[in-house]
């Protein structure tokens, strides 16, 4: 169900028991699955990066439920189930966990298939649904529908068909920045410009941290683990600029977004002008889709909390 909602999946984790590769006996961990895979703390139910070992990232490994398990491989329950990579060669390279329930198994193995599969799932499910939105039954003839502006005093029918996109953009993009406007209400009066709004848009932000250093910044990110995790900050030494604090594979890298001004329209760039936005959350949702200059796609976001 939360997935369902969120596209996303949440994080779970517990106590499973896993077989010592190479050996026969069994030991019980704590595990952990998130987005980037799954892990195991080396140090009872801690969470921090320094004590998390990193088992299987389900890009290229699927997940089976292993029958006669206690029989077979000498599991505490019957309860079992492994990690299979794409590149195992043999039987000896499955990574043979098992649950104390038949309940604890049926949640690892739906988190770790959704995680795997979840979006595609996602997808078939509401594509018969999109089919019957694409194609209504109408009592009307589809002629008589038209594509209208309403951003002047008076609404218009646009009779030239490439007009269209770029009148629904504007509509967009303005309804956008009334809506930011709004919620912005307590950093300007409601008389300020479109461009003051659009440079304000990122402060309603979770992922952006106004006044943050790069120690406190890098502390911060610690905090959450280090795990594919970022935000955006104000840069410390150039005010006009922005930082985005990105940490992957465990390490912590910070890349400056620099102001590009053009006939007076501001945008913003991370890749020394290649790659222009407006604002800083188009930014953000770029880099969420594509990679681009960073080392990986932005995936979980820094939330703002005491130091």
């Amino acid at each position: 169900q939360t997935f369902l909602n969120s596209s996303t999946c949440p994080e779970i984790h517990g106590h499973l028991h896993a077989k010592e590769q190479s050996r026969k006996s069994w030991k019980k961990f704590y595990f952990v699955l998130r987005r980037s895979g799954l892990y195991f703390s080396n140090k009872g139910t801690s969470k921090e990066p320094r004590h998390l070992q990193f088992i299987a990232d389900f890009s290229d490994s699927d997940v089976y439920t292993v029958l006669s398990a206690k029989k077979l491989h000498g599991a505490p329950t019957d309860y079992g189930f492994c990690v299979k990579s794409s590149k195992c060669g043999s039987a000896r390279d499955l990574k043979l966990l098992c649950a104390d329930d038949e309940q604890t198994r049926t949640c690892w193995i739906t988190a770790m298939r959704l995680l795997k599969y979840g979006m595609q799932l996602y997808q078939n499910f509401i594509q018969p649904y999109q089919k019957q939105k694409a194609s209504p039954m109408r009592s009307i003839s589809e002629n008589s529908l038209v594509a209208m502006d309403f951003s002047g005093q008076k609404s218009r029918v646009i009779e030239n068909p490439s007009e269209v996109l770029s009148v629904a953009v504007a509509e967009g993009l303005a309804w956008r920045q009334r809506k930011s406007c709004h919620r912005l209400s307590g950093h300007g009066s409601p008389s300020t410009s479109q461009s003051a709004v659009s440079n304000l848009l990122h402060l309603t932000q979770p992922w952006f941290h106004s006044k943050l250093s790069r120690d406190e910044a890098q502390r911060l990110i610690t905090q959450h683990g280090l795990i594919d995790v970022f935000l955006l900050r104000d840069s410390q030494s150039n005010p006009k600029t922005f930082v985005l604090s990105l940490c992957h594979m465990q390490k912590i890298r910070h890349f400056q977004i620099l102001p590009v001004d053009d006939e007076g329209q501001s945008f913003y760039s991370l890749d020394d002008d290649h790659t222009r936005f407006t604002d800083l959350i188009q930014l953000v949702e770029f880099y969420q889709l594509n990679r681009g200059v960073l080392p990986c796609k932005l995936k979980h976001h820094c939330a703002q909390i005491t130091l």
